[in-house]
């Protein structure tokens, strides 16, 4: 187990350094960068959200999709690694947001899903998320939050699919 925990951290910072490698990429290419907002569901219907560690806001688990990756795979991916939850089931496709303000960062397109959700909640990327919280729907703190993911939030919970 020791040998695991050793290993650890340095995965971490080479996912880290890949990502950064990714956004590079796509500024010099100027393409979009494709990623993944999950909206996970637990058992008892509440969202969980994270606390991103580099603004401080509330937003949707998720992330880029890796080079030889699927957007399936990168929905496990993302939300075991920031959550430490397991997905059960995709459940539907809330939305594709492209918009090239809708990320600070890059210009990035966000597949957004719904997926019913199991596991116990425990933040595996320290790097990026500070806390994790699950809201009931009616709880939710829309505003101010990261990214555009209170407009990702508020189409599920309106029921529409939207390409934007």
């Amino acid at each position: 187990m020791k040998v695991l925990a050793f290993f650890s951290a340095p995965v971490q910072y080479a996912r880290s350094l890949w990502r950064i490698g990714q956004t590079v990429l796509g500024i010099i290419f100027r393409h979009p960068i494709t990623g993944t907002s999950i909206i996970p569901i637990l058992p008892d219907g509440r969202i969980v959200l994270i606390r991103r560690r580099d603004n401080g806001l509330w937003g949707l688990p998720g992330g880029m999709v890796d080079w030889g990756q699927d957007i399936p795979t990168t929905v496990h991916r993302e939300l075991m690694e920031e959550t430490g939850l397991e997905v059960i089931k995709i459940k539907r496709l809330v939305g594709v947001y492209s918009s090239p303000d809708r990320d600070p960062r890059i210009h990035s397109i966000c597949v957004a899903v719904e997926a019913e959700v199991q596991g116990n909640m425990a933040i595996q990327d320290e790097l990026e998320v500070m806390e994790i919280q699950a809201f009931p729907p009616h709880a939710l703190p829309l505003d101010p939050m990261s990214h555009d993911h209170a407009r990702q939030l508020r189409d599920y919970l309106n029921g529409l699919t939207t390409i934007a």
